[in-house]
């Protein structure tokens, strides 16, 4: 039976665990029984609990391990940390984003509302006039070189003669 539960359970315990906040970073280590013993980056560090705390992390690789009698675990640690950074839990960014995103669409739904009102309406300048919806446009003006012939004009053109071929 505990060769079946450490089977099971084994993987996902020797794992370690890392945790950041602010410039302080806390490992745990995945042996749990004896004393444990620190290293890190090749020199042995305080204490033998199964939890490891760094004050003050410079954001520097460093390699870690943890060994309890003949049983060591190793791994390269790469944590950035910030002195100023601020935490947020997942439900803060949560309500973040969706704030952000219904001021948009707030903003854009604003924007059709009052651009489709004023597509319509006739401009309340003093040299425009209000236009029907289908206005035809006025005749062209007319050419003088081709006048249409009018009644009592007739001799304008009494000239021109069709011509023979």
């Amino acid at each position: 039976l505990v060769t079946l539960v450490s089977l099971l359970v084994g993987p996902a315990a020797r794992e370690f665990l890392v945790e950041i906040s602010g410039t302080t970073v806390t490992i745990t280590c995945p042996l749990t029984e004896g004393n444990i013993v620190w290293e890190l980056s090749g020199r042995k560090a305080e204490g033998s609990d199964q939890k490891h705390t760094i004050q003050d992390h410079d954001s520097s690789p460093a390699n870690v391990s943890c060994s309890s009698g003949s049983d060591k675990y190793e791994m390269y640690l790469n944590a950035r940390v910030c002195a100023n950074c601020e935490e947020l839990d997942a439900l803060a960014v949560t309500g973040i984003i969706t704030a952000d995103l219904l001021i948009t669409f707030g903003v854009l739904i604003l924007v059709y509302y009052f651009s489709k009102d004023r597509k319509g309406r006739a401009s309340a300048s003093a040299g425009s006039r209000p236009r029907g919806q289908k206005m035809q446009r006025p005749p062209p003006v007319p050419n003088p070189d081709y006048e249409p012939i009018r009644k009592g004009q007739r001799e304008v053109y009494a000239g021109l003669e069709s011509r023979a071929f």
